[in-house]
């Protein structure tokens, strides 16, 4: 598979009472095809999601959406268009950042987290120096984080109940 230049096809997702914004890197083909993020079955994002606010893990996107929204999170990628192979993360690159401000003028965001090294990367590199705040790293919920069981994400990822 060759790397191929792509455009972010999420908007992002948040309203006037999110105070947590967490950003992933760039959605997966799955995402993409989906129009939603963490459209990947095997993302263990909604269940981290589902367990740290005692909630079913949702299945539609307007159940993910209200899980989001109405637990004071927003989400979004660090990434809006950058060249990429497949959904591989180590793969991307010529990133173009996604710009913040569309959430952060809007919404009361208190802290930001980053799922995973890339989303964080990236955050360091193209974000953090023009936006002026930091972000914690969490975890990846993503399938290639093997090391990581279930439990365990959910134990680390309990931070962003503020």
């Amino acid at each position: 598979m060759n790397p191929t230049p792509q455009v972010h096809p999420i908007p992002p997702l948040f309203c006037a009472e999110s105070r947590v914004l967490i950003l992933g890197s760039f959605p997966s083909i799955a995402s993409r095809e989906a129009k939603f993020f963490y459209g990947h079955p095997q993302n263990r994002f909604w269940r981290v999601m589902a367990a740290l606010n005692g909630r079913p893990v949702p299945q539609t996107v307007e159940d993910k959406t209200a899980l989001i929204l109405e637990n004071g999170f927003a989400l979004w990628d660090s990434v809006a268009s950058c060249t990429v192979t497949g959904s591989s993360d180590s793969s991307i690159c010529d990133v173009v950042p996604n710009d913040l401000h569309v959430i952060l003028d809007h919404a009361p965001v208190e802290r930001i987290f980053c799922n995973g090294a890339t989303s964080q990367r990236c955050f360091e590199r193209y974000i953090r120096p023009t936006l002026g705040r930091n972000a914690e790293r969490l975890p990846s919920t993503s399938p290639a984080n093997a090391a990581w069981s279930l439990d365990r994400l959910i134990d680390a990822w309990r931070v962003i109940l503020i």
